[in-house]
């Protein structure tokens, strides 16, 4: 059976934006929506909050599943859930 995963991209207010098969494609929506305000967009890792990077996002959901990564600003931000396909 294979696995099939999903990228699932919600707004600061967990309002549902879209979903994503692509992690690019789903990183690229989340920083345009967390990207509002006068401060630079953070990611939230095990190590705190650093600046995005998609490698390091591909590094925080891999192996995972049902994980949730933020991206911030001062006036926005934005949420990637990882799952998968169920049958």
């Amino acid at each position: 059976m294979t696995n099939i995963y999903t990228y699932c991209l919600f707004d600061h207010e967990d309002n549902f934006e879209g979903v994503y098969s692509s992690l690019k494609a789903a990183y690229r929506d989340a920083l345009k929506l967390a990207n509002e305000g006068y401060k630079e967009v953070r990611m939230l890792t095990g190590d705190g909050w650093q600046p995005p990077s998609l490698k390091d996002l591909r590094n925080i959901l891999k192996g995972n599943i049902d994980i949730i990564v933020l991206f911030r600003s001062d006036q926005a931000g934005a949420k990637i859930l990882k799952t998968k396909l169920r049958e």
